[in-house]
């Protein structure tokens, strides 16, 4: 069955608790407003891209085990030819999609979900190497396929960016953003996951063709941002929508900003979340505010949207500094008022957020320089430690640190990753738990 993704309001609710009510009263007058992202039409418990159906590090699945028996949930196959890269997966129709490389070729890998049997293997690039980005923190792609129907969309590290049929790989069309596009490619190689609104594939050259709308049947240009020349970092784009006004925003080393989807004219931007070296991670559209972190001393801002003349006014609510939540690349996730997440600050802790006000609720340590990478499901939060490849299953509680069960991978890749860890984010898909390292990808029963 083949599945396409459209535009549907998802909502944040908060769950009022004794000893924070007021904290969360304030917070649902954040959250409590319509929220657009690319939401699966059906297949509720498929991962078709980037941090799921919506693109918020949430998954749709239920019935998964609330706690972990003492070593870990069951583990159902192990796949080991997905070859080198630090892409996630995405999992539709009982298919699983990442992408990987070898020393000629970037490729995207289909293998099935259920069995971990290959499918096909087919080859998008050429292999980036040290000629093109620093290769000192590992190679091959960063970025995760999506899949919209009958398509794949992928990017590689090198900037090509490729339409292939679902079915069997076959390529449809390529764009390469350096040579088309006037594009750069970044210092650690192109990483965002395009995104898919309609008929667009919206991706990010960099340059003076900041970000770009593609025909998703063509690969032909539709627009190209205006008000924008500045180097594309690491960041996949959302789409949110305020007063009429539908807006895809992204970050930089220029913060965040945001663009009309008709046009590609700059609507609002803010410059104090992103950083100069590497903005990674992707904003969380909560209704009418938009939050964003990354590293590098960047922190964290919170923006409030108001609608003016026909465009969009961001208004910065706080803007906290690295001693506040301050990402680098594993992603944070809201939960009934609270962001949760890793911070680089004090080495690296696991830490609980209040959105409203920004104050920090709690942080865990668990050693020194570390990061981590996280997602959400059935009411529980999967944080995955990128350096010894265990996953903490968390309760996501305001007041405290709650873990609920511990997985350790049974194996660590043996291919060679310089200084770079252990970085596909968790996925959680067909009350499976889907974790990769390098060449390895592995999946965990955790069916209630």
């Amino acid at each position: 069955m083949l599945r396409r993704l459209r535009i549907l309001p998802s909502f944040e609710t908060a769950r009022p608790i004794l000893a924070k009510v007021k904290r969360i009263a304030a917070t649902s007058l954040i959250l409590g407003t319509t929220v657009l992202g690319t939401n699966l039409l059906a297949g509720d418990t498929d991962w078709p891209q980037w941090r799921g159906p919506a693109r918020d590090g949430k998954a749709a699945d239920q019935n998964l085990l609330a706690t972990w028996p003492e070593d870990g949930p069951k583990l159902k196959w192990t796949f080991s030819t997905a070859g080198r890269g630090y892409s996630s997966t995405a999992i539709v129709d009982g298919k699983l999609f990442s992408m990987g490389s070898d020393e000629q070729n970037c490729y995207t890998i289909c293998v099935d979900s259920k069995t971990g049997q290959s499918i096909w293997q087919v080859p998008v690039s050429r292999a980036g190497s040290g000629d093109d980005y620093n290769t000192g923190w590992g190679g091959g792609p960063r970025s995760t396929p999506t899949i919209d129907g009958d398509q794949v969309f992928v990017l590689s590290d090198v900037g090509v960016v490729s339409a292939l049929r679902r079915q069997d790989g076959r390529k449809l069309w390529s764009v390469d953003l350096v040579a088309d596009y006037g594009g750069g490619i970044p210092k650690w190689g192109y990483s965002e996951s395009v995104l898919i609104d309609g008929d667009r594939v919206v991706v990010t050259p960099g340059g003076s063709n900041f970000m770009i709308a593609l025909d998703r049947r063509t690969g032909k240009l539709l627009w190209q941002s205006k008000g924008v020349d500045a180097p594309s970092h690491y960041v996949s784009a959302m789409k949110g929508s305020l007063g009429g006004t539908n807006y895809y925003v992204t970050a930089s080393s220029i913060g965040v900003v945001a663009f009309d989807c008709e046009s590609g004219a700059k609507l609002f931007e803010n410059p104090l979340s992103g950083n100069k070296v590497a903005t990674i991670p992707t904003p969380l559209i909560l209704g009418d505010h938009i939050y964003h972190t990354s590293d590098y001393g960047a922190g964290n801002v919170l923006l409030k949207l108001t609608s003016a003349d026909g465009g969009i006014n961001a208004e910065q609510i706080y803007h906290l500094d690295g001693k506040s939540m301050m990402n680098h690349h594993g992603g944070v996730v809201a939960v009934d008022g609270t962001i949760y997440g890793l911070t680089k600050a004090s080495g690296g802790v696991w830490m609980a957020q209040d959105i409203e006000s920004g104050d920090t609720l709690w942080q865990e340590k668990l050693r020194p320089n570390t990061s981590g990478s996280i997602c959400f499901a059935d009411g529980r939060l999967y944080c995955y430690n990128d350096k010894d490849g265990t996953v903490i299953l968390l309760e996501p509680n305001p007041e405290r640190w709650s873990p609920l069960g511990k997985l350790t991978i049974p194996r660590e890749t043996d291919l060679p990753r310089g200084s770079g860890a252990i970085w596909a984010h968790p996925v959680v898909a067909d009350q499976t738990l889907f974790i990769r390292d390098q060449n390895l990808i592995f999946a965990f029963d955790i069916a209630r």
